[in-house]
C-alpha cells in the first residue's frame, strides 16, 4: 500500500502544532497531524490539574483559528478540543515520528509502528517535554523525587521541596501549597524567568506565608531516611551562607527541558553551535536549513502558547505563499522610529546581528523578543548617557556611532572611545556598585538599552551571551582597576589566564604565610583582610568590589602578608600570578605605580598592628552589614547628648514616621549603628516587590515609592530590621523648626493624625537618606553636637585608621 501523501504534516499538537494545523483546515490545505501521545495537545494534558494557563505577552494579538484566553487548562482543553473537531482538522494518535528525511516537496516520515507518509513540507513542533531536565545529583533517582506534577489534588499534608524558579515551579508550588507545606528553591534572588502573572501570584504567596522560598540555594544532594516517624527524605541545600538539610516527603523538581536535539539533527536540521541549550538556526519565516522543513513552538526558542500560536498560523500562511507580518512588528516597529533610515523591522534586526556581537548568536525570534523589553535611543552628540558615580544598571549596546567613556584619575583624565557594535554598563550590572565613568554620546549615535532584568534573563539563558560579557568584563575590570595606562591588547596573555571564583561568606580567599601565586580582583561583594597578632586573627581592613587583593606577594616575591576571607558573597577575578609578573616586566611604569601603592597600604597597615583595638573595630562593622553598604549611619556617643533631635527630624521630614532608631542597634567602643538603613549594593529589599516600588537613585539612595501597596516583603527580606510598616499619615502643614532647617513638617501643637481600623493602609517606609532635601540627611544637620554622621564604608576605614593612630 503506498504512504499516504499531504502537503503539511505537523508533528507535534501543541499549542504550536495544533494552531498551525487549524489554519491549515481552515484554509482547506492537505495536512496531517501527528501527536504520539493517544490524545490531543498532550503537553498542556500534562500540566497540573486546575493549572491557570496565561495568555502572554499582552501586548501581542492573538492570531489563529483556535480562541485561545486566559483560563484553567480544563477550559482550554475544552475549546480547542471542539474546535479542532469543528473544523475537521485530519489528526492521527499514536503516531510518534521516529524518522525523517528529505526536503521541499519530498518529505519521508517513519511512524513508531512502522507506518510512512509523504509530504511537501514539514512542521516541527514537538517541544521540549519530553526531555525533562533532572536535578544532577546524588540522589536524584530517589523514589520521592519527581520531575512532572500531573494532579496537586492527589497530595496532603506533605511537607513538599519544589526546585526551580520558572514558570511550572511557581504554578506546582501554588497548586500544592493549598493543602502542604511548600518550600521552593530558587538558585537565584529573583524569579527572573517567570511570566509577570505567576510572579506577582508567588510574591503574594510568598509575603502570606503560604510558600516558603528558598533564595540562593541549589541542591548539594537528596538522601532517604528510614527512620521511624521521620520524613522519608532530605534534600541537602547549599546557600552562600551555610548549607541546610530540609526534611521532606517529596522533591518536585521542575527545572525545564532540553531540545531533542539528537533527533532533530537526525533530520539535517543545523544548531548555531554546540550548546546542548541552543535552538535551531531559523529562517525569519521559521524555515531551517532543511528547505520546506519549519520550526516552530518551544523548539524554536519561544516556549509561550500565545507565540507558539501565533508561530503556527504564521507558518501555514507562509507556506501557503500569503504575506503575513509577525505580530510583534507593531511593536518593533515603533521602537525603530528614532532611525527613519530604517525601512522595516527586518532590516533594522539584520543591522542589530551584523553590527553588535553581543547579540549576533541570537536567533531571529529570540532578538525580537529581546527587543521588547529594550528602548532604541538617539541621544544628540554630548548628551551624557549615565554619569560617573551614578546608581543606575541598564547594558547599553551601540548600534551605530559611537561613545566616549570619561575616567578620572588622580592625575588626569582618560578617555576611551567606544564604536559602533561594543556595549557599555556591564561593571555596575554585575557588581552592583556606582559606575565607574561618565559616558557622552558622539555623532549619528543609536544605543540599545537594555534593563537589569531583562539582560540577566538573557544572560542566563544564552551561554553565548553571558561568555562574551564575563570575558569584556574581565578586560575591562583589569585594564580599569589595575592597568589604566596599559592598552587592551597588552592584556590578552593575562586575560587568557583568568577565570571568576566564588566565594561564600567567610570563606578564605587565600591565608597568611601562603605562597603568592595569584592576585584577586573583587568582582561583585568585598572582603576583609586580616593578620594573626599574638595567637589572634586581628582584621586590618575591608576592601570592596572594584578593587584588588594579593599583589603583594607578586611584587615582593615572598609569601600572603595577611589572610583575606570573603565578608558576604563574593565574586572574583583571579588572575595568575606568573602572566602578573610577565606583565609587570613590560610595563616598568606599571610596576613603579604598584610598588610606590603596596608601600603606602603596608605602611598602612603596620600602623594598624601597632594601633591594636582597630582589627577588632574593623570585624564590628564588617558584621553589622559594612560588607555590603554603601551608606552607613554612626553616632558618635562620647558627643550625642541623646536630645533625640536626629529622631524628630527625620519624622517632620517623613510625615511623622521616624525612619531610624537611635537607641537600637549595636555599639562598639563609643561608636553606635542605630537602626537605620545600609542601602546595599544589591538590596535585599528590591528581591521581591510586587509592584516594583522599590528603587534607587543616581546619587545611591534606595527608596520606596507611593507606589507600595504594604505586602511587607520588603521588611521580611531586610537582614538588618531597618524597614517598618507604618499607617500612612495624612500629610500636616508645617512647622517652625522643619520649616527653618529643611522645609517640611508640622506646625507646634499639631498631632499626627493616622487611620485606625480596618480602613488604615500601611506601608512600608526606611531611611531614604533625605534625597530630596539640599544639604544632606536630616538626621546628621539636627545634631547639634556633630555625633551623628552619615559615611560609605571607604570614609569610615579612612576614619578607623585615624582613631588608631
Amino acid at each position: 500500500m503506498p504512504p499516504s501523501s499531504y502537503k503539511i504534516a505537523i508533528i507535534g499538537s501543541g499549542p504550536g502544532g495544533l494552531s498551525a494545523a487549524g489554519r491549515a483546515a481552515d484554509l482547506g490545505v492537505s495536512h496531517v497531524l501527528l501527536e504520539a501521545a493517544p490524545q490531543l495537545s498532550n503537553t498542556v494534558q500534562r500540566y497540573q490539574k486546575g493549572k491557570f494557563v496565561m495568555a502572554e505577552p499582552e501586548v501581542l494579538p492573538l492570531r489563529s483559528s483556535l480562541a485561545f484566553e486566559a483560563g484553567t487548562r480544563e477550559r482550554t482543553l475544552s475549546v480547542w478540543e471542539d474546535t479542532a473537531t469543528r473544523l475537521r482538522i485530519n489528526v492521527r494518535y499514536n503516531a510518534e515520528v521516529k524518522a525523517l528525511s528529505g526536503e521541499h516537496g519530498n518529505f519521508a516520515l517513519t511512524l513508531q509502528d512502522g507506518d510512512r507518509i509523504q509530504a511537501q513540507n514539514v512542521v516541527l513542533a514537538i517541544g521540549l517535554q519530553g526531555n525533562l531536565r533532572k536535578l544532577g545529583v546524588p540522589g536524584e533517582d530517589l523514589s520521592f523525587v519527581q520531575y512532572q506534577l500531573d494532579d496537586p489534588e492527589d497530595y496532603a499534608d506533605e511537607t513538599i521541596v519544589v526546585v526551580g524558579a520558572g514558570d511550572s515551579a511557581i504554578e506546582n508550588a501554588l497548586a500544592l501549597a493549598r493543602q502542604n507545606t511548600v518550600i521552593i528553591v530558587n538558585r537565584r534572588d529573583e524569579f527572573n524567568r517567570a511570566k509577570e502573572g505567576n510572579l506577582k501570584a508567588v510574591r503574594r504567596a510568598i509575603d502570606a506565608g503560604g510558600i516558603q522560598c528558598m533564595y540562593q540555594s541549589a541542591p548539594l544532594r537528596v538522601e532517604s531516611v528510614e527512620a521511624p516517624g521521620s520524613k522519608p527524605g532530605v534534600i541537602v541545600l547549599k546557600s552562600p551562607e551555610s548549607e541546610a538539610a530540609v526534611a521532606c516527603d517529596r522533591v518536585i523538581a521542575r527545572l525545564g527541558a532540553a531540545p531533542p536535539r539528537k533527533f532533530v539533527e537526525s533530520c539535517g536540521v543545523a544548531f548555531p553551535n554546540k550548546d546542548p541549550n541552543a535552538v535551531p538556526a531559523l529562517s525569519d519565516r521559521y524555515e531551517s536549513n532543511v528547505r520546506g522543513l519549519y520550526v516552530i513552538g518551544a523548539l524554536a526558542g519561544y516556549p509561550l502558547i500565545k507565540q507558539a500560536m501565533n508561530q503556527g498560523y504564521e507558518v501555514i500562511e507562509y507556506i501557503e505563499g500569503r504575506a503575513i507580518e509577525p505580530a510583534d512588528e507593531p511593536v518593533l516597529r515603533e521602537k525603530f522610529r528614532v532611525m527613519p533610515q530604517l525601512p522595516n523591522v527586518s532590516v533594522a534586526l539584520a543591522m542589530i546581528t551584523r553590527n553588535i556581537p553581543v547579540l549576533s548568536g541570537l536567533t531571529t525570534l529570540q532578538l525580537r523578543e529581546f527587543l521588547l523589553d529594550s528602548q532604541v535611543l538617539a541621544p544628540k552628540p554630548g548628551d551624557i548617557v549615565f554619569r560617573y558615580k551614578d546608581y543606575s544598571n541598564t547594558l547599553f549596546c551601540i548600534l551605530h556611532g559611537a561613545v566616549e567613556v570619561q575616567r578620572d584619575s588622580e592625575d588626569s583624565v582618560h578617555k576611551v572611545p567606544l564604536r559602533q557594535g561594543e556595549f557599555f554598563g556591564e561593571m555596575s550590572l554585575i557588581s552592583g556598585r556606582r559606575r565607574n565613568a561618565t559616558v557622552i554620546a558622539g555623532k549619528s549615535c543609536y544605543l540599545i538599552e537594555t534593563p537589569r532584568r531583562s539582560m540577566n534573563k538573557l544572560i542566563n539563558s544564552v551561554a553565548a551571551v553571558r561568555r562574551i560579557i564575563d570575558e569584556t568584563f574581565l578586560r575591562r575590570a583589569i585594564q580599569t582597576q589595575i592597568a589604566p595606562e596599559v592598552p587592551l591588547e597588552a592584556l590578552d596573555d593575562l586575560v587568557h589566564t583568568a577565570r571568576i571564583e566564588q566565594f561564600d561568606s567567610g570563606a578564605v580567599l587565600f591565608k597568611e604565610g601562603d605562597p603568592g601565586d595569584c592576585l584577586h580582583l573583587i568582582r561583585k561583594g568585598s572582603v576583609t583582610v586580616s593578620r594573626d597578632i599574638g595567637g589572634r586573627e586581628c582584621v586590618l581592613s575591608y576592601v570592596a568590589a572594584g578593587n584588588y587583593v594579593g599583589e603583594m606577594a607578586l611584587l615582593t616575591d615572598s609569601r600572603r602578608f595577611a589572610t583575606v576571607r570573603a565578608s558576604i558573597a563574593t565574586e572574583t577575578i583571579r588572575l595568575d600570578g606568573t602572566a602578573f609578573k610577565a606583565l609587570l616586566g613590560k610595563s616598568p611604569k606599571l610596576r613603579n605605580k604598584l610598588e610606590e601603592t603596596a608601600r603606602k597600604l603596608l605602611a598602612n597597615e603596620s600602623a594598624k598592628v601597632r594601633g591594636g583595638g582597630t582589627g577588632d573595630m574593623v570585624s564590628f562593622f564588617v558584621n553589622q552589614g559594612l560588607g555590603e553598604a554603601t551608606d552607613v549611619l554612626l553616632i558618635d556617643e562620647s558627643l550625642c547628648v541623646r536630645c533625640d533631635n536626629c529622631e524628630k527630624a527625620c519624622a517632620e521630614t517623613h510625615q511623622g514616621t521616624s525612619r531610624l532608631d537611635r537607641e537600637a542597634g549595636p555599639t562598639f567602643a563609643f561608636i553606635h549603628v542605630p537602626t537605620s538603613c545600609r542601602h546595599c549594593e544589591h538590596p535585599h529589599c528590591m528581591k521581591d516587590c510586587p509592584p516594583d516600588a522599590i528603587h534607587r537613585a543616581p546619587n545611591g539612595e534606595v527608596y520606596i515609592q507611593d507606589t507600595c501597596i504594604g505586602c511587607g516583603n520588603c521588611e521580611e527580606n531586610c537582614p538588618y530590621d531597618v524597614i517598618q510598616m507604618a499607617v500612612k499619615e495624612k500629610p500636616k502643614p508645617v512647622n517652625l523648626l522643619s520649616w527653618l532647617l529643611f522645609g517640611k513638617g508640622r506646625r507646634p501643637g499639631d498631632e499626627i493624625v493616622a487611620e485606625t481600623g480596618k480602613s488604615a493602609q500601611k506601608i512600608a517606609t526606611k531611611c531614604d537618606m533625605c534625597k530630596d532635601l539640599t544639604g544632606g540627611p536630616a538626621c546628621v544637620r539636627a545634631c547639634p553636637t556633630g555625633a551623628a554622621i552619615r559615611v560609605s564604608p571607604e570614609q569610615l576605614m579612612t576614619m578607623t585608621r585615624k582613631t588608631a593612630n
